[in-house]
Parts: C-alpha cells; structure tokens; sequence
C-alpha cells in the first residue's frame, strides 16, 4: 500500500463545512484548512477512500496535481500540455472535463475546457499518435480545472458522481431534500441516536433515513454503485474491500425514527426507499396530518422541512407555520424542534423564540435552520433549571457578598430592624376566553378549513363564525334572529334616537335659521316637538374693535388699502351683526317649499 500523503480537497454545501472538517479529522486528515464551500486537507490514499466513503456532508473528493497562474486560455493550453499525463490517464480510457470560473480575465467556462481537453489530446497526439477519447457521461477519470483569479488549480475527480446520491433512493415527491444537507442538519442538532427522532412531514423520507443511518453509524457509501478512483491507473482493490466490508464502527439503535405525511403517496415513495435501505425495523411511518398529533414518543427530537411556498405550494401557508407552531407548543412540550424554512415571515407566524439559527443553502434558496426548545411552564423557569443542573467551572471563586451601609434606611418601615417586608405572592392570572364566541380562532382550525374539500367541512372548522337555524350544523339549538321588529318598548313605541335642536349661528334671542323665510318655522331635524338650537348658549360673540386677529392694525404705520379702489380696509369691513338680524331675501317660489 503507497502511504504516500499529497492534498485533498473536500466540496460541500454552504453552512456544513465546519460539519465536514470535523468528519475529516475524525477520519485521519492532517493540515485541515475551511474554506468557502470546501475543506482542504492531507492524507494518504486510504483516507482518500474513506472520505467518500464515509464523510456525510461531502459532495465530492478532488486531488489536486497541478496549481498555476494564467490570464488567458492559451496559457491554460500550455500549462496543462506540461503534465505527464500517462500517470493518470491510458490511451484505451475515456475522460472529461469540468471547469470552475471565478475570474474576469475568462468569460465562458466551456471555452477553458476545450482548451485543457485540446492539450490532454495534443500531449497523447504528438507522444504516441494516438488519443484518449472523450466522454461525457460516466468517463474513467473526472478531471476538474478549477480558476479563481488568476490562480488556477487543475484536479482529479476520486468521487465521480455526487456523494449525494447514496443509492438508496428509488423514488421521490416533489422538491425532495438533498441528501449531504439533511444528514448535515441532522448532525447539527447534535443527535446521535440517543432519543427518538420525529419528522411529521417527512415526503420522501430523506431525513428519516439519514437519522437511522447516523443512528446506526452506516456508513453512506454502503449503497452507491461505484466510485470514480476504482477506475484510476493506480486503483487498490484490497484496500478499499478492506474499507467496504469493515462493520466494527456500526452501532446499536434502541430507539426509532417516525414520519409522517398528510400525503398517501409520499408515505409509499418514502416506505420504499426506507425498504431500498434496509432500514423498515427502525422507521415507522403512517398518513397523519400533523394537526392530528396527540402524543408523540417521548424522549424525542423532531427534525422538520415544510413547504416555503416556492417549489411546493400550499393553499394556506401562513396557515400551515401557525399550526406549527400551536402543535409545538401543546404537543412537542419536552421537545427540541428544529425547523428548516425559507422566509421570515413563515417563521414569525410559529409564533415562539428561537434558541438557536443557522443559514444554510437549499438548492438556490437562502434558507434557515432554527432551533425551538419546547417547555412546560415559564421560561424563567425554564432558564433557571438549565443552570441549575449545569455543573460550574470554578465553583471555588464564588461572588463576595455584598455588603450595605449601616446608615442605610430600611425598606419597610414599619418591619422591626429594618428587614424588608415579605413578598405578597399572587395566584396567575387565569387564561383569557374569548368574549365573542367560545369557538376561538386557532391556528389548526383555519388550516383544516383551508384544506377541507367540502363546504360541510370547511364551516364546522371555521373560526368565530356564527351560523343560525338549522345551518349551524353542530348539535346545539338553533340562535334566535333579532331584526328591528323585535326592539320595542313595552308601550309599543318605536326606539328613536335623541335628536339635536336646530342650529341658530346668532347667539341667545336671535332668530333661528329658518329655509321657509320670514314666519315659516324654524329648522328643526327632529321634527315638530322637538328641542331646538335656539336654547343653547352661544359659545362664540362678535366684537366691533379695531383688533384683527389678536393684532391692533391702529399701532401700524399704514391702513391696508383695497388696491382696486384704494379705500381704507377698515372701512370696507362687513357688518358685524349676527345672522340672525340680518334680513332674508326672499327668492321666488320661497311660499312652495
């Protein structure tokens, strides 16, 4: 076996390096460097087999064999022409070219690969006469030029296809979850099979089966069909069924994995895969809503991917995040929930506080993981057992005491020695009820409206909604209707309304606005009978002083002046008599109103 150490990089999903890096060093690797979306490190070709056999969170396993500058294709061609490439390559195998641009001196990725492919081919050309040839789909080595900059890196693929695709995946719903970004959730929460694991809406069952393998310490490469290095020049057969067959590390699961889906058809796609697996002993699954939880196993983590509304749509999805969150909070007390979501307000309808968050890409979305500790009681209390069953660093540095004046007045006066007085406990407050209706508007009745498939349904689940008669549909007797028939006083009245006199803008004893002219009856909107304005005081009088606006225009230099007719504009003023003496013409066709 070559022990031989050269550099490996590691690909992964953005948010899971940290993840990665610890499954490397976990493994063997040396010089472990985290990068954006990559972790770098050393080892031999053992640890290159383990890693894509082992490592959860990897996507791919690159080794690198040359690093140089270049600004232009040309020198690409030239540099990747300096390779020995009879290392690596033989005329009778087949290759293909990825590339990796992160420059603005090259504007298309696909032309540097044709240039590396054009020097690959030329080196063999003008060696041998003859050429590997080129294959797109499933080639015998997987070569990478990676450019960022001007610093390019040119690799080998060991890994082939994505170490996503494990193998066990027969069948899958709509938008179904990466399977290196749930097993990196789910290492995340920390689980590691010590408790029962939840996913209520678990689709195609992906986290499910990844908690049971993590579980069980399978590892995720026990599936796949091949990899990239079983077909490189120097390919050790031994050593990795040496790798492939060893069951040492595998673990006992006493505990087991529930899903569930509202959905049929997923419970069936995910009961398959879960058969593909090997996994159906230790995965439950069942068709049940999650407003249908009453009491899930106990100890338990639940580990979740709803719908955001992008790829899987949903009739009520504001709905859906608020039942979430109500099913969290009376069903999943004891638990830790961890919830993956893409918008803010989808987690702000959950209505509780996360303990914990964390970004993470799903697809192309900028996603979030957030963490909610579901507990019995107050959070105080909540935060005062944590503490108190948290062991202390230093429990020998304990905080002095602190010490009062003397001269210090005490706070109850009337305790003898100054002692402060003891605390009046009061009893909680008790819950508030609904003053409008006992039928209260909760999160997992307006979800059940929404997806009803009847109006039957969807009017027994609908919140504060009143029905009468006999549409009331729920067993209690029909409410009586109340019209306007049915309001009146024992004399057999009408109910009227008080109403207001009629307006008078002259003050006391001046003549009420009357629209019938002199002698006709002054205006009065309630009618014959009723209170007039005339009695009410006048709130505001008119005086005949040479003040304008609170300002003595006298103290002037000079009178304003009509600029028409150049009068004094204190000799233009109006009347200031009220309304009421003055006369009222009378118009034609007056005595006909």
């Amino acid at each position: 076996m070559n022990n031989e150490t050269f550099e490996m990089v590691a690909k992964t999903l953005y948010g899971l390096e940290e993840v990665l890096a610890g499954e490397l060093i976990s493994l063997g690797a040396n010089e472990v460097q985290i990068g954006r979306r990559m972790v770098s490190f050393e080892g031999n070709m053992e640890l290159l087999y383990k890693a894509n056999f082992y490592c959860r969170t990897a996507l791919r396993i690159l080794k690198p064999i040359y690093h140089f500058k270049a600004k232009d294709a040309d020198t690409v061609y030239k540099e990747v022409k300096k390779i020995e490439w009879e290392k690596y390559l033989s005329l009778d195998k087949t290759f293909a070219i990825d590339s990796v641009i992160y420059s603005e001196d090259f504007n298309h990725s696909k032309f540097v690969a044709y240039r590396t492919k054009d020097a690959i081919v030329d080196y063999f050309m003008e060696k041998y006469e003859k050429r590997p040839s080129v294959r797109v789909s499933n080639p015998d080595l997987y070569i990478n030029i990676h450019i960022s900059h001007n610093d390019c890196t040119l690799s080998i693929d060991s890994s082939g296809e994505s170490l996503h695709k494990r193998g066990y995946r027969v069948d899958q719903t709509e938008a179904p979850l990466n399977e290196v970004l749930a097993a990196g959730l789910i290492m995340k929460t920390g689980w590691k099979g010590e408790s029962n694991f939840v996913d209520p809406m678990c689709g195609s069952g992906t986290l499910l089966i990844e908690a049971a393998m993590i579980a069980l310490n399978i590892a995720p490469g026990i599936h796949r069909k091949n990899f990239a290095f079983e077909k490189w020049v120097d390919f050790d057969q031994e050593l990795f069924d040496r790798i492939y067959n060893d069951e040492s590390n595998e673990k006992e699961f006493t505990f087991k994995c529930y899903g569930s889906d509202i959905s049929p058809d997923a419970i069936e796609i995910a009961r398959t895969n879960v058969r593909s697996a090997g996994l159906s002993k230790y995965i439950d699954l069942q068709v049940l809503p999650l407003q249908q939880y009453q009491e899930p196993p106990r100890p338990g983590i639940m580990v979740t991917n709803p719908p955001y509304g992008e790829r899987i749509s949903s009739r009520d999805l504001m709905g859906l995040y608020a039942m979430i969150g109500e099913r969290m909070k009376h069903v999943f007390t004891g638990y830790k929930v961890w919830i993956l979501s893409y918008k803010d307000e989808c987690f702000e309808k959950i209505g509780l506080r996360p303990s914990d968050k964390m970004k993470v890409i799903n697809g192309s979305l900028d996603c979030e993981f957030r963490c909610y500790d579901i507990f019995e009681g107050k959070n105080k209390d909540y935060k005062k057992a944590l503490a108190e069953g948290e062991e202390r660093s230093d429990t020998s540095a304990e905080r002095p005491a602190r010490s009062f004046s003397s001269d210090r007045p005490a706070r109850n006066e009337n305790s003898s020695g100054g002692e402060r007085a003891p605390r009046k406990e009061y009893s909680e407050r008790p819950e508030r009820k609904n003053f409008k209706t006992d039928r209260m508007d909760r999160p997992d009745r307006r979800f059940a409206a929404a997806h009803s498939e009847t109006e039957e349904e969807k009017a027994a689940f609908a919140p504060g909604k009143r029905f009468f008669g006999e549409d009331r549909n729920d067993g209690k007797p029909a409410r009586k209707q109340f019209g306007r028939e049915d309001a009146k006083r024992s004399n057999d009245k009408p109910f009227e309304r008080p109403v207001k006199s009629s307006f008078s803008p002259g003050g006391p004893g001046k003549s009420s606005f009357s629209p019938g002219g002199p002698g006709k009856s002054s205006f009065s909107p309630g009618g014959p009978g009723k209170k007039k304005f005339d009695d009410r005081p006048a709130k505001m009088k008119y005086k005949d002083d040479d003040r304008f606006g609170g300002k003595n225009f006298k103290d002037k230099g000079k009178p304003f002046k009509d600029k028409k007719e150049g009068k004094d504009f204190r000799d233009s003023r109006i009347d200031k008599r009220s309304f009421g003496d003055l006369p009222i013409k009378k118009i034609k066709g007056d005595d006909d109103l």
